[in-house]
């Protein structure tokens, strides 16, 4: 276990009894390496460089060291590592440089060296690829929040915003038009029903272990774009939809994408715009899908909202593969985004 021995060119006898202890000591250090890295260190680089003068005979690599060094560089910083490495070469060379026929000048003193630097080379290494690991789930995780969170903050805006509109519609015509108002209360129903469901479907997956199912996801297709815009309209919220070219499929995760983004951009109008109406144009072209979200608002009108639906749906463009850019020009919001389309 501790060291692979020689004499000239030839291997050595067995070390007796104080090599064995030596031996022995330095393989006994190793159990505790892990917890005490630095102080195994020490022990077998000091055992290492006893071993030869306990026989005839010349050590060449010292094993337990080489364990001890690769441990130390996988558990502590750059420097100590480097430090630990360059007492054990002069100590382990220092030992053997008696024993060699050439003296000083022996290429062989340079064995024990090379073998300390690639142990401590390894162990840098595989700590390096342990911190980039760790570094990478990190950056998972918090991409995933992010993500959930872009989830929690469509479903919540658009469904509130959408509850708050029905319920100031039922009370406008409760007294004049107690039919119109059931309506709205209905649809204040429905809303929330789809809400919870959304909200519980999103929680659901943060309780599911790697990808969730299809039928789990919270985020309806671009498919339901006709059943979204028809809750607006409940809502007393007029769209103005128009398409032009040849409907295809979006790729991947575009069609989530689309369907959030128009969305939250319809939620915004509802919310800052004048004139509760929006205007939605979908335009499919060979390099993918364009949406355009138009409603006239004031300049200076503010909501009360964070900002972060604009952000949301800039990082869903752009995650999908796309872009989008939103601003105010003469009086009229717009919201733009291309998206892919599935390659046919």
């Amino acid at each position: 276990m501790a060291a692979v021995s020689y004499v000239g060119g030839h291997v050595s006898r067995t070390p007796g009894g104080l090599g064995l202890i030596l031996v022995l000591t330095g393989a006994i250090a190793l159990l505790f390496r892990r917890r005490h890295p630095v102080p195994v260190t020490v022990v077998t680089v000091l055992t290492g460089a006893a071993l030869p003068l306990t026989a005839p005979h010349l050590v060449l690599v010292d094993v337990a060291t080489v364990v001890a060094l690769y441990t130390l560089a996988t558990l502590r910083e750059r420097r100590v590592a480097r430090t630990a490495g360059v007492f054990a070469a002069v100590a382990l060379t220092a030992a053997i440089i008696p024993w060699q026929r050439g003296g000083l000048l022996d290429l062989a003193n340079l064995v024990p060296a090379n073998y300390v630097a690639i142990a401590v080379a390894a162990g840098e290494a595989t700590r390096n690829r342990r911190a980039l690991l760790a570094e990478v789930r990190v950056s998972a995780v918090r991409e995933e929040r992010v993500r959930i969170a872009r989830d929690l903050h469509d479903v919540v805006a658009h469904h509130i915003a959408l509850v708050n509109a029905q319920a100031g519609v039922a009370h406008h015509l409760m007294a004049a038009h107690p039919d119109r108002a059931r309506e709205a209360l209905a649809g204040i129903r429905d809303t929330s029903r789809t809400a919870l469901d959304e909200l519980r479907a999103t929680v659901g997956l943060l309780r599911q272990e790697g990808d969730p199912p299809q039928g789990l996801r919270p985020a309806p297709a671009f498919a339901a774009l006709d059943d979204l815009i028809e809750g607006f309209r409940k809502a007393d919220f007029t769209v103005r939809l128009s398409r032009t070219g040849v409907p295809a499929p979006l790729a991947g995760a575009a069609d989530l994408a689309a369907y959030r983004i128009v969305q939250e951009s319809l939620t915004n109008a509802n919310k800052h715009g004048i004139g509760r109406r929006a205007d939605l144009t979908l335009e499919y072209t060979p390099a993918g899908l364009r949406i355009t979200v138009t409603n006239p608002a004031h300049p200076a009108r503010r909501g009360a909202g964070t900002g972060h639906g604009l952000i949301g749906m800039r990082e869903r463009a752009e995650a999908a593969g796309g872009t989008l850019t939103a601003g105010m020009d003469s009086g009229v919001h717009t919201v733009r985004a291309d998206l892919p389309l599935l390659p046919r």
